[in-house]
Order: C-alpha cells, then structure tokens, then sequence
C-alpha cells in the first residue's frame, strides 16, 4: 500500500478537481497583503515569533505551547524522530502521512480499523504509547466527539490529533486545540486547506511546551519562511476567523446539498456524519466509477491507498454549489 499517495497524484490538466481538499476560493486580499509584506522581506532570516503568539492567542495557549511548522506534514516526521514508542498505533482509515512517517523512522506502527460505514473510533490497544487519529477524519469526514478524542489520553501515552480540517466544522465544537490539561496530547492544524495555501506550507502544533521543545530539536533552522510566517499571523486574525466561520458554513451547506443529491444517484452510497470539505462515496465498481467521473471532466481520490478501505471507496472535495450541481447532473 502506497501511503505516500495523495490526492494531488489523481488531478490532471483540463479535469476539475475533487480529488485535492483545498478550498479553491478566491484568495483574499488581506491574505495577499501578508503575503506581499513577507515577501519584502527576505533579506533577514525568518523569525517565527510573531506567528508563535498569534496562534497562542487565537486557541488560548502560552505560545511556550505553540510551535510553527512547515505544513502539518512537517510536524509529523517531526513527531517520528522525537519520540520512541514502543507501541506506535495509527487509527485508520485516515491520511496516510502520520503511519508514513514514524515508518520511515523506523517505528513498527500498529492499526486500529475504523469500520465502514459509521467509522466511529475504534478500541485501540491499552498499550498503545502513542496513537494519532484525525478529527474530521480525512477520508470519511467523520467528526468524532471531543470527549471520546480525550478519553484516548493516558499517562504514558503521546495522543497526536490532527485538526487539519478542524476549521471547516462550524464553531469547531469537537476540538481539542485549547486543551492544556490533557496528559500527552498534541495538536497537529493546518493552514492551507481553508486559505489555499498548499503551496506556501504552513501548519504548527500545540502541545506541552516541553513536547513543544523536544520537536523543536528535530526541527531545522528557519524551518518555515517568512511569507508563511506573514501568512499565518495574518490567518490568525478577527477578520480572517470571522470570514473562515462563514467559508465553514457555506461548505457545510454545500456538503449537505451534494450529499443529497448523490444519493439519488443509484449505486452511490455516501457515508453519513461528513463534517469537512469532502464526501466519501462507496460504489459496486470504484475504478469504473471514476473512470465515469474522468470522461465527464471530474478528478477524483481513490480510496485504494488508505488503510481499511478499498478500490471501490472514492473521495470527493466538495466544490462550489454550480460545480456540485454539475457533477451529479453528468453522473446522473
């Protein structure tokens, strides 16, 4: 199994994508502002500390509890090198990246199957000394309850969240970004998915300042530049939180409606409980069906590469209302 494979291998030119999870909106020009302002300033050396204090107060964090990384996917191999489990378990099916990375660093990860077609969290081994989950989870959308996410912490065991598409659950209710009292628990968020901003990657951690330390030993200098510095302080702010509540609500509404309307469509079962920008699809023929959605001009992710799924499970983005409306227009 190719945990390495990611949506971005599946989109083509001429095809609409729905096969990476990045938000595709406009960027706005606050955004591009912050963007312009750290790119007249490459002549010094990043300095991370103004985006440390802004992510701190946006969750109510010490910023001794915060610590900026390049991309969520950063973070993970940083968590790969800086710790030694003797019992590394992944829940799955899940984004592949976090199993990928203790792999590389030689852990022997251990898996917890989620089971179709609730994926409700799974029993995970009493000895597990560290387990990372996501929350939604990326592929199902599935959206656990934050209490049942806490109920995985122990004393001696590092629990590893990624909220990477945290921000696209209205109110963020489930999250667990602002809990400091929770025994090895780290955060794992990321930046791009709501800004478009897979190319610039940023993403940061939360944690224990003395986990946050023992990551930053792993970490390069100047590990994430300046523009993604600016960025991240400009994310950061009341009108960037205020105008991701709104982006939040109407992909949930979009969400909803594609839902709805695919289940019209006979042979295409939707899981239920999706909670971030994409829908996973389960069909008779999986390759068949996206084979269908590429002659109708639609990339999509197969489902093949993620523990505990299959050839006939697909992922979807949810587009914008017209693109939603098209696609089960050209499936139909």
């Amino acid at each position: 199994m190719d945990l390495r494979h990611h949506g971005d291998r599946e989109a083509r030119p001429g095809l609409v994508d729905l096969a990476v999870n990045v938000r595709k909106a406009p960027m706005p020009a606050w955004l591009a502002d912050a963007l312009a302002t750290g790119f007249a300033d490459l002549r010094r050396y990043p300095d991370p500390a103004p985006a440390t204090a802004a992510i701190a107060a946006r969750h109510g964090r010490d910023p001794a509890e915060v610590l900026v990384t390049s991309g969520a996917a950063e973070a993970f191999v940083l968590i790969a090198r800086a710790f030694t489990p003797h019992r590394p378990v992944a829940v799955h099916p899940s984004f592949t990246e976090p199993e990928a990375a203790l792999t590389a660093a030689g852990h022997l990860v251990g898996r917890a199957i989620a089971a179709a077609p609730s994926f409700l969290l799974p029993d995970v081994d009493e000895d597990a000394d560290l387990v990372v989950l996501g929350n939604p989870t990326n592929p199902t959308g599935v959206l656990h309850p934050r209490e049942a996410v806490r109920a995985l912490a122990r004393i001696g065991r590092t629990l590893v969240v990624d909220e990477a598409f945290m921000d696209f659950v209205p109110g963020e209710p489930e999250s667990v970004a602002g809990m400091s009292d929770v025994p090895g628990l780290l955060v794992v968020r990321s930046l791009t998915k709501m800004w478009g901003l897979a190319g610039l990657r940023i993403g940061y951690v939360l944690a224990g300042p003395a986990v946050v330390e023992r990551l930053r030993e792993q970490q390069p200098l100047w590990a994430v530049s300046t523009p993604a510095l600016s960025a991240a302080v400009a994310c950061m702010s009341d009108q960037a939180l205020d105008e991701a509540a709104v982006a939040a609500q109407e992909t949930t509404e979009t969400r909803e409606h594609l839902a709805r309307q695919l289940r019209t469509v006979p042979g295409v079962m939707v899981v239920a409980g999706a909670s971030a920008n994409f829908l996973l699809l389960h069909t008779t023929d999986g390759t068949g069906f996206r084979n269908l959605l590429r002659d109708k001009g639609f990339a999509a992710r197969r489902g093949a590469t993620f523990p505990g799924l299959g050839a006939d499970w697909t992922r979807v983005t949810v587009p914008s209302r017209s693109v939603a409306d098209a696609l089960v227009l050209a499936l139909k």
